[in-house]
């Protein structure tokens, strides 16, 4: 049961002989009761950090999720304008195929009409069947302008054969990459999706402690201090007065104290003061010497302080906001954790995987790069960490440790080890 107290001013009155007894009141501590306010008051200022740090978690989701939206819309635009360029080159293709046929027809007409009379025969028959010098020598000119024309149709036939094998490569190359936008689509929406229902979880967490926060609060409110009524004697008033004087007086002596001591160091008093700050050491100059050596240590050890203060965003990372905000996608973090070791690497799943030597599962290190099937193959990469671990930016957590021995990342394992030395 909540209880008030009275707080009483007594007055001390000074001239007169005596005093009667004064009725008072104060507030005086219950052990028991102040251990549980202490409590509460602990359990408190631990739900309001935790608060804090979900409001700063659901902003970065929150974000991230507005961030895949707009990629995913780019990514659309992207896929329509790739369905525009692969129409245009199967018309291009087409257009080929026909002039390819219509060539070969008429080789195959002028084959029928110069190399078949009564039966096959060959140009020098031809020739050779001539009547006259005069037919012989115009046999000669069209059997020539024939050959001639047969070369130039062969040879456009072969050029457009060839660029019909470039054009049905490039058609090919485009819808490949066509399907891998769509299947990256896919894969970003089920990222959106879980990360918005991490969201919900974590609103829903935060009412939770919302609610929890302020029912501490009446509890650590209601444990309030029980009143205890005393007597104030005359005995206490005459202490109370030896303290007020003695207090008064040591004021006054305190007071005269510090106006000569201003008057006396005032000269020299700026200059001492400037003297602790010349003592603190420099910490650019360490810093610099141990980022410049390569170490592979530093590449496991840096995304460390992102767990838990991370988010996963497509195409994160490769800007210093993004690094101070702790918003990575996979690639984008295992390219900025090598840099921290001095160590220079693509910022993609598909250039890492040849960005160093493939050496196999049961050689693998610390500190070599693990690449999982996910929307594509190698779709994903993380570091490993020694264990069956890996550490990388995972797109429901952000950056965090996972186990690739036993569940989804053992599924999804593709084997692909690159060592970076």
């Amino acid at each position: 049961m909540k209880k008030s107290f009275i707080a009483l001013n007594t007055a001390l009155l000074i001239g007169f002989g005596s005093l009667a007894a004064i009725p008072s009141a104060s507030a005086e501590k219950d052990p028991a009761k102040q251990a549980a306010v202490d409590n509460a008051q602990a359990s408190l200022d631990k739900v309001q950090a935790e608060i804090a740090a979900l409001n700063k978690r659901i902003k970065q989701v929150d974000q991230a999720v507005k961030d895949n939206q707009a990629m995913i819309s780019s990514t659309e635009k992207e896929i329509n304008s790739k369905k525009k360029q692969v129409k245009q080159l199967e018309t291009e293709v087409a257009e080929l195929e026909k002039r390819i046929e219509e060539r070969n027809e008429i080789l195959k007409q002028r084959a029928v009409t110069y190399q078949q009379t009564n039966g096959d025969a060959s140009y020098l028959e031809v020739l050779l069947g001539s009547s006259s010098f005069g037919d012989f020598i115009e046999r000669v000119g069209a059997v020539s302008t024939i050959v001639k024309a047969d070369r130039k149709l062969m040879q456009e036939a072969q050029e457009d054969q060839e660029a019909l094998e470039k054009k049905k490569e490039t058609v090919t190359n485009t819808l490949a990459d066509l399907n891998d936008k769509k299947t990256e689509l896919v894969g970003m929406q089920a990222d959106i999706l879980e990360q918005q229902k991490q969201n919900e979880t974590l609103k829903a967490t935060l009412k939770d402690k919302e609610a929890e926060s302020k029912r501490q609060l009446a509890e650590a409110e209601a444990q309030n201090i029980d009143i205890v009524v005393q007597e104030v004697t005359e005995e206490a008033v005459n202490a109370a007065a030896v303290t007020t004087v003695a207090n008064a007086s040591s004021t006054s002596s305190e007071t005269t104290k510090k106006d000569e001591t201003k008057k006396e160091n005032s000269p020299s008093s700026s200059s001492s003061s400037s003297k602790p700050s010349s003592s603190k050491p420099s910490s650019s100059s360490s810093s610099s010497s141990t980022s410049s050596s390569k170490s592979i240590q530093k590449v496991v050890s840096a995304g460390y302080k992102y767990i838990g203060n991370s988010v996963y965003v497509f195409g994160g990372g490769r800007t210093a906001s993004d690094i101070a905000a702790g918003r990575f996608d996979c690639s984008g973090f295992v390219s900025w954790a090598f840099r921290q070791g001095g160590y220079s690497v693509p910022a993609s799943t598909s250039a890492l995987v040849s960005a160093g030597t493939k050496v196999s599962y049961s050689n693998i290190q610390v500190g070599d790069m693990v690449f999982f099937n996910t929307y594509k193959t190698n779709g994903h990469v993380g570091i490993y960490v020694g264990n069956g671990k890996f550490i990388g930016s995972q797109n429901s957590t952000g950056v965090a440790v996972a186990d690739m021995s036993s569940g989804y990342w053992k599924k999804t394992f593709s084997g692909l080890v690159v060592r970076v030395r």
